[in-house]
């Protein structure tokens, strides 16, 4: 791991996890926090649709930061801008930043036992330093700028919903070729996370 993202990790600790409760606010629009996770080499959704992915010994660990930018009247959904500062360590060592909005959905039945979110952001930008091995094509072409995209469950208790935890689906992409035809897949990261408003 590298000593900027060794820096960033002891800075996150210090500050998200020992703060007291008082400096956060569950109805606030800025969300911080952390997660970590494992690559994995199918498509996005064939961890759950095929159980054929294979996890590798490349991982990633992630500060994030969360902007809700708008919320709808009627609605329980709202528009977020979500940012990542990752490092990738095992294979290979990467360095990565990505951002991208996010439409989140927390009308759930059962939100007064857990509150729960769904967010799904479709389309964002991804840069890497440098282009992943895991992410070039057979004749060793691959793209520093890919899309992000990001799937996640978000779950708190409603006591205390300043603090969640969440799942996420961490995906790199060419969208299906639109950025570059190199024919590789990217990278799929399975993560958990933990974060806190304020």
């Amino acid at each position: 791991m590298s000593q900027a993202c060794r820096q960033l990790c002891r800075l996150f600790i210090s500050v998200f996890l020992l703060a007291p409760a008082a400096v956060f606010c569950a109805e606030s629009d800025w969300r911080i926090g952390g997660y970590g996770g494992q690559y994995y080499n199918s498509e996005p959704a064939g961890i759950l649709s095929n159980g054929n992915a294979k996890f590798l010994d490349q991982y990633l660990l992630a500060l994030n930061a969360n902007k809700t930018i708008w919320r709808a009247d009627m609605l329980p959904l709202s528009l977020e801008i979500d940012g990542v500062i990752a490092q990738q360590f095992g294979l290979a060592s990467v360095s990565e930043v990505a951002a991208a909005p996010v439409l989140r959905w927390s009308g759930f039945p059962w939100n007064e036992i857990v509150q729960t979110g769904l967010g799904f952001g479709p389309v964002g930008v991804s840069y890497t330093i440098p282009v992943s091995p895991l992410e070039r094509s057979s004749d060793g072409k691959g793209s520093q700028v890919l899309n992000f995209l990001l799937i996640e469950l978000a779950f708190a208790l409603p006591e205390i919903k300043s603090k969640e935890v969440f799942v996420r689906l961490h995906h790199r992409c060419s969208l299906y070729d639109l950025l570059n035809n190199y024919g590789a897949n990217g990278e799929d990261f399975l993560v958990l996370g933990y974060r806190r408003y304020f």
